[in-house]
C-alpha cells in the first residue's frame, strides 16, 4: 500500500499512528468483544470513551470549568442555524465577514432575526482582515460572530486581532482548532466541524460558556437546544460514536506531540516553508493574502500562467501529492496543512513546486 500526501481541505489527512490504532481496535475494543461502532452509547465502555475524550480536550485547550463541551452532529453548517436559534431570542447579532464561511454563517443567521454585517472585506476579495475603523459593532448585540480561519480564502485571525467588545464572542474554528494555543476564556462559544483537525466527518465540537446555555426559546426542537444536549451529555439521541472515539484518539496523539504548543511549532515550520517557496518563486506562484493574516492551515496560491493548472495537478498527482485543487469559487491551488500533515509532506510539496517552476518558467 502506498499512501499519498493528502492536502485536501476536508475530510482531511489523519494521523497515521491513530489510523493504525483504530484499525487494531476495530473488531475488539479493549477486550469488549466488539468494536466501538457496535457498542451501546449508553454502556460503560462508550461512557468511558466520551468522558476521556472530553477530559483530554479540556486539558489540551485549557477549557475553564464554566464551559460545557458538546459533541454534536450536522457539521459547522448546522451551527450557522443552531447558534441564532439558541442565542438571538428576539435580540440582534453582529457578524464579521472575512470569507466564504462567515458569509454563509451570516446568510443562514438572517433567517432567524435581526442579524447584521458589522464588517466585511469582500471588496478586497477576502484577502485581508478588516481594520478597526471598518468595524461597526452594536454594544447591545446578543453576540458577535467571527470565523477565525477561512478555509477557502486562507485568512486567519489570531487572538490579538479580535474585535474589542464586551458582547459574547462566537467563533467558527473549524479549520484551525487545536493548531495553536487559544485563550478559550475570550470566547463565549467555539464550534468546529471535526473533519479537518479533530477526526472523521460526522462530529461537531461545541464549547459553550455556562451563561449562554438555556437561552433558547421554548419552541425550538429539543435536539437543537444546547441546554437539552448539555443535560444529556451530548446523548439525547445516539451520537456519532465512532467519530467521538476517533477524536479521542487524536486528542491523545496531540498530547504525545507536546500538546497544542508542541504542534504549533511544527505548524509554524510547515507554513513558513511553503510560504517561502511561494514568495521566492519569482512570481511563478502567488498567495494573495495579506502577510499579516495568512493562514497556517490553508494556503491558497495561483500560478503565473493559469493554463498550467491542469498540468500542475496532473504532475502533482503522479508525484503522490493529492488534494491540491483550489476551491471552485476561487480557483487556483490550495494546500491544507493541518496538524496531521507531517513536515515531510510539506517538504515533498515544496520540492515538487520548485522543480515545476524551473521546468515551466
Amino acid at each position: 500500500m502506498s499512501r499519498v500526501w493528502n492536502f485536501s481541505a476536508g475530510p482531511a489527512v489523519l494521523p497515521e499512528e491513530v489510523l493504525c490504532q483504530a484499525q487494531e481496535e476495530l473488531l475488539d475494543w479493549h477486550g469488549a468483544g466488539c468494536g466501538v461502532m457496535e457498542m451501546s452509547h449508553r454502556g460503560k465502555e462508550f461512557t468511558s470513551i466520551i468522558e476521556q475524550a472530553e477530559a483530554d480536550l479540556r486539558e489540551l485547550m485549557g477549557i475553564p470549568a464554566n464551559y460545557r463541551v458538546l459533541f454534536l452532529q450536522g457539521g459547522a453548517t448546522l451551527q450557522f442555524a443552531q447558534i441564532p436559534m439558541n442565542l438571538l431570542n428576539g435580540r440582534s447579532a453582529d457578524y464579521i465577514v472575512t470569507g466564504s464561511w462567515s458569509k454563509k454563517a451570516l446568510k443562514e443567521a438572517m433567517r432567524f432575526g435581526n442579524v447584521r454585517c458589522a464588517a466585511t472585506t469582500e471588496n478586497s476579495a477576502f484577502t485581508r482582515l478588516p481594520e478597526a475603523e471598518e468595524v461597526r459593532l452594536d454594544p447591545q448585540a446578543a453576540y458577535l460572530h467571527v470565523c477565525t480561519n477561512e478555509t477557502i480564502h486562507g485568512v486567519e485571525v489570531s487572538d490579538d486581532r479580535l474585535a474589542r467588545t464586551d458582547v459574547p464572542l462566537v467563533a467558527d474554528m473549524s479549520s484551525h482548532i487545536l493548531s495553536r494555543p487559544v485563550d478559550v476564556s475570550k470566547y463565549a462559544l467555539i464550534y468546529a466541524g471535526a473533519q479537518k483537525n479533530i477526526g472523521p466527518s460526522g462530529v461537531t465540537l461545541v464549547i459553550i460558556r455556562d451563561d449562554l446555555v438555556g437561552r433558547a426559546p421554548g419552541n425550538i426542537p429539543s435536539v437543537m437546544d444546547y441546554a437539552v444536549m448539555a443535560e444529556h451529555g451530548s446523548m439525547l439521541n445516539t451520537p456519532p460514536t465512532f467519530g467521538i472515539y476517533f477524536a479521542g484518539l487524536v486528542f491523545q496523539w496531540l498530547k504525545r506531540q507536546g500538546g497544542v504548543v508542541g504542534i504549533e511549532r511544527i505548524n509554524v515550520e510547515k507554513a513558513e516553508s511553503l510560504y517561502h517557496c511561494i514568495d521566492n518563486s519569482g512570481g511563478f506562484y502567488r498567495n494573495p493574502v495579506d502577510k499579516a493574516c495568512r493562514s497556517r492551515m490553508n494556503v491558497p496560491f495561483t500560478l503565473l500562467r493559469p493554463e498550467l493548472d491542469a498540468t500542475f495537478l496532473a504532475e502533482a498527482k503522479a508525484a503522490g501529492l493529492a488534494g491540491l485543487k483550489g476551491h471552485k469559487s476561487v480557483g487556483g491551488m490550495r494546500a491544507s496543512i493541518y496538524n496531521a500533515m507531517p513536515l515531510a509532506g510539506v517538504q515533498a510539496l515544496v520540492a515538487f513546486m520548485n522543480d515545476f517552476a524551473k521546468k515551466h518558467a
